[in-house]
């Protein structure tokens, strides 16, 4: 939702509270005409570390025979037990004594990544070192020292060799510093190439100094830069900050830091999510840049959000993939703080050469790109992943940070959601629509107006006076229910939770560490709960407890909102920066991770409020790096036009690259009113997102889905359905994803990756392994060019016609789908009994489709579980493998090895019966398909457009459980 742009003060009178409420009112009618305003969002220009840190490279780039100042020392390196240390030195160090080194460490890890920290030693106060123990899941292992091997070389650098598979190695260059990584001898990433490492340590304000300060930074060298605008730049914004009517008291002064990554040889790279732009990221400096500022990673409410903009969105992840056909490799830049990313491509001209902007005394770069990173506060602590192939780095990755949390059963299905259901008539009226209109569908959600008041925790009894009857009535249809709850408390010493707030010291606080922070968002005057503050965690979680949130049953989960977090009075619509969490550690260091500390403690009071432990539901808007560990997340408040509809998709996949697979976009698109063919087709597209809800603002016309009529009622109701017939497809993908951190998700290029034709590719993208998608993203389009990757067909998964790769083709794109392809190869698991809900269907026997490819071969996998428990961590699920080979359909259990015995429930789950055999692909029309001795019947047709056939195998009389052989002739 979209913040109102009220601005007020604390000291304001409570007359001019009064019309300040009432310009909230005026800015909420009027929010959803108007666009995003930039103005209320910084530039790299006007955040003093982007700019000095800018310029520094600026500098380097215009100094002829430029080189770090940084050094390792050579007698300070230690390599012991996987972890090499030493000091880092700036030889242009200007303090009046020397200063000691950084500390330099370098980890070799017992999952092939390497990981890098720089820190000050002995500085004047602590740099903030604590995201790590929010980000990451648990100790890493170092790797044992039989895995690698260092060597000294001639020109005084050092090279280890590591990694399980020892494919890996990098070199040491001591001086100028230099880290390069290699795969097979092959460069791949290299770190401070450029010489970009700058790092601010922390000083005392000198007497006298300015706010802009007086520290030279640039190094000395033959030729002395006379570019008095870069100096200037250099002392920009050093102490107290001001930006529009709010200042940031800075008392720690400057403390930033930034380096240059490059990915040698490497021209796509991917992720550092949240941005409205493409798949591949486009570059911000250099000749022909299509953007000119840097990709800003800052949580913040920026509602009707601009496309193809670098501008920060609601959440940040700092996690870089590049790729090329020959490498691929990965970093993880570990830092909640507010952080700016400048991306440049070097590629070789027609000629051969470079392109002219090298300059000829400086050293040649090959192809490939050029990043450049820059944090406001904290440590450099950066991972480096080199795989050698993607599902390497998202397993290394997710060893770290964690996967994405097997889901709820229900969660996957769809989600119906506007702002608001104003009461609980209306809420049965929708519910009835759905029946009525056969229409399939799990959650229903209620926004802020459910509320007393904006008041969390609590129902308006006037519009809900039976909140708990509201659920039941829900849940006898198999259906569940969603209450919104956000991270600030309205200031109202009536309100029970805002006094326990107050009385057990649970708020942020101001600059001074001792009043709570005051500021304004729904409620009007609100505080905001400390989630770092372990007391306030968990009394968080204690209030989704049946007896304190009255009203609530086991089957109302949680949507958390405004958690950037967003203050309507503060800068940037979100909280100062010199605001302080628990241990004085100010906000400016933990910024990015604030949404993720309030979801993690919402999701944690899901799980213990019942006696048998069941999973939690909760959606996030805000995220960073480990938040799929906690639930789902969106794209936050979009609109309703068909440049959001095609901007959702390199959306999805950059933030599922970046490890949250649990994702989705407002379906219909959240601000305005999408006309009837607009909400067909996201419908369409919103059935293949990971995440499926339909969403829309206050203001906006309602559009259920049976409100425009026919025939859009019936193609939406397909659409609705065709989600819930592959949910056994989609569980499957979600449990590969909780174990190896693959993306569901997937761009082209991580299942193609030798394809380069695949590279750019967001328009389009893969579901799993199996299911190619292409949304219809312009009106009147009855005809979509789609990419078939690879040497084998693909099955159009309506009528069977396919479709033979490699090359782009027209296929029909008419109003009631969209092209939707199962690639040959692989095996399907579906259910397609219609019902109107998931829970209904739990019961159901399954369909599989096999695609076969031009061997007659195909695979494909089921995972089952009772969907709401935690029973699958001691062994109460069936993980089966269908395979196809020499003309047999074969099903074996591929289930980690139990030690207690079958629970009766995983006996009756696996007692299910697979009714139907989908064969597509089959080069002559099957006559004969016999199990365990048994002839079973199977018709075969011409497929749609030739060249083979479609057979189907009715009542095989065989369980998903169990182990069987189907011999096809």
């Amino acid at each position: 939702m979209d913040p109102a742009r009220g601005r007020t003060h604390l000291s304001a009178s409570r007359a001019m509270k009064a019309i300040l409420r009432s310009a909230l009112a005026l800015g909420l009618a009027l929010s959803c005409v108007s666009a995003v305003k930039r103005e209320d969002f910084k530039t790299c220009s006007q955040s003093g570390f982007c700019t000095r840190n800018r310029a520094y490279a600026d500098m380097a780039k215009e100094t002829p025979n430029w080189a770090s100042p940084f050094q390792l020392s050579p007698s300070s390196l230690r390599l012991q037990a996987g972890v090499l240390t030493g000091d880092l030195v700036n030889t242009q160090d200007k303090q009046p004594s020397p200063l000691p080194g950084l500390a330099f460490e370098l980890h070799l890890l017992d999952n092939d990544a390497v990981r890098v920290r720089i820190n000050e030693r002995d500085p004047i106060l602590p740099r903030y070192d604590g995201v790590q123990d929010t980000v990451l899941v648990k100790p890493y292992g170092l790797a044992k020292e039989s895995t690698y091997q260092l060597n000294k070389d001639d020109d005084g650098s050092i090279t280890i060799q590591y990694g399980s598979r020892n494919h890996c190695s990098l070199k040491v260059t001591p001086a100028p510093f230099k880290l390069e990584f290699f795969v097979d001898g092959v460069s791949t990433v290299i770190l401070n190439e450029d010489g970009l490492l700058r790092f601010e340590r922390l000083r005392k304000k000198q007497e006298g100094e300015s706010d802009e300060g007086l520290v030279d930074q640039s190094p000395e060298g033959d030729v002395k830069i006379e570019n008095t605008e870069l100096e200037k730049k250099l002392e920009e914004g050093l102490w107290e900050e001001r930006f529009k009517d709010n200042t940031d008291s800075k008392p720690r002064g400057p403390e930033s830091f930034g380096m240059d990554i490059s990915f040698p040889g490497i021209n796509h790279v991917y992720g550092i999510p949240e941005h409205a732009t493409s798949l591949s990221l486009k570059a911000t400096k250099g000749p022909g840049a299509p953007y000119s500022e840097p990709y800003r990673l800052y949580n913040l409410d920026v509602f009707e959000y601009e496309l193809d903009n670098p501008m920060a969105l609601y959440g940040s992840v700092p996690f870089m993939l590049g790729h090329s056909k020959d490498s691929t490799a990965a970093v993880f830049w570990m830092n909640a703080a507010e952080t700016w990313i400048d991306v440049e491509k070097n590629v070789e001209n027609k000629s051969g050469g470079l392109l002219s902007w090298i300059k000829p005394k400086k050293q040649v770069s090959p192809t490939g790109t050029k990043t450049h990173w820059i944090s406001e506060s904290g440590i450099l602590d950066l991972f480096v992943f080199l795989g050698p192939t993607q599902r390497d780095i998202f397993r290394q990755y997710s060893s770290l940070v964690g996967t994405t949390a097997l889901p709820q059963a229900f969660s996957i299905a769809y989600h119906q959601c506007r702002w608001n259901y104003n009461t609980q008539q209306d809420v049965a009226e929708v519910d009835a629509g759905f029946d009525e209109h056969d229409i399939p569908y799990d959650v229903l959600w209620l926004d802020i107006e459910h509320t007393n008041g904006k008041r969390y925790f609590t129902w308006d009894e006037a519009k809900f006076p039976n909140p708990v009857d509201m659920q039941l009535g829900l849940e006898a249809k198999g259906r569940k229910m969603v209450t919104i709850i956000d991270p600030h408390i309205k200031k109202d010493d009536g309100y029970y939770v805002s006094k326990d707030g107050a009385d057990l010291d649970l708020y942020i606080k101001n600059k001074d560490g001792e009043s709570s922070f005051d500021g304004w968002c729904w409620p009007g005057s609100s505080q905001w709960i400390d989630f770092y503050n372990p007391k306030a965690r968990d009394y968080w979680a204690s209030q989704f407890s049946y007896d304190k949130y009255k009203g609530s049953t086991k089957t109302l989960f949680t949507w958390n909102d405004m958690n950037e977090p967003s203050v309507f009075s503060g800068p940037e619509i979100t909280i100062p920066k010199d605001v302080l969490h628990y241990g004085n550690v100010e906000h400016r260091n933990v910024h990015n991770l604030y949404g993720t500390m309030f979801h993690s403690a919402t999701a944690q009071g899901l799980i213990q409020r019942n006696e048998t432990r069941q999973r939690p539901f909760v959606l996030s808007r805000a995220f960073y790096a480990g938040t799929q560990r906690y639930g789902a997340i969106w794209t936050g408040d979009n609109l309703a036009n068909w440049e959001h509809l095609e901007a959702a998709a390199p959306m999805l996949l950059s933030v599922s690259i970046s490890g949250i697979a649990f994702s989705g976009a407002d379906v219909g698109g959240f601000f305005g009113n999408p006309d009837a063919e607009l909400l067909t087709r996201w419908y369409q597209a919103g059935a293949f997102y990971p995440f499926f809800r339909a969403h829309a603002h206050l203001d906006s016309k309602r559009r259920e889905p049976w409100l425009f009529g026919e025939p859009y009622t019936t193609q939406i109701r397909e659409a609705i359905r065709t989600r819930y017939a592959y949910l056994p497809f989609w569980y499957t993908l979600f449990q590969e994803a909780s174990v190896e951190g693959t993306p569901i998700m997937r761009p082209m290029f991580t299942e193609f990756p030798e394809d380069e034709d695949t590279f750019a590719i967001d328009d389009q993208y893969m579901v799993g392994n199996a299911l190619l998608v292409k949304p219809v993203t312009k009106s009147g389009v009855t005809q979509s060019k789609v990419y078939f990757a690879g040497n084998e067909k693909w099955f159009d998964i309506k009528d069977y016609s396919s479709e033979q790769g490699p090359g782009a083709k027209n296929v029909a794109s008419p109003a009631n789908k969209i092209p939707v392809y199962q690639r040959a190869g692989t095996i399907v698991p579906k259910r397609e009994r219609p019902r109107r809900s998931s829970k209904a269907m739990e019961h159901d026997p399954f369909t599989l489709v096999i695609a076969l490819d031009s061997q007659g071969q195909a695979s494909g996998r089921i995972y089952l579980d009772d969907g709401e428990s935690f029973n699958y961590e001691k062994g109460d699920y069936i993980l089966r493998e269908f395979r196809v080979s020499s003309g047999v359909l074969s099903s074996h259990n591929v289930k980690e090895t139990s030690h207690g015995q079958t629970s009766d429930f995983v006996k009756r789950l696996g007692a299910l019966r697979i009714e139907r055999l989908v064969i597509l692909g089959s080069k002559t029309p099957l006559s004969k398909v016999n199990v365990a001795g048994r002839d079973v019947r199977v018709d075969c047709s011409p497929a749609p457009n030739g060249g083979d056939y479609v057979c189907t195998v009715k009542e095989p009389q065989v369980a998903v459980g169990e182990d069987f052989q189907l011999t096809f002739a």
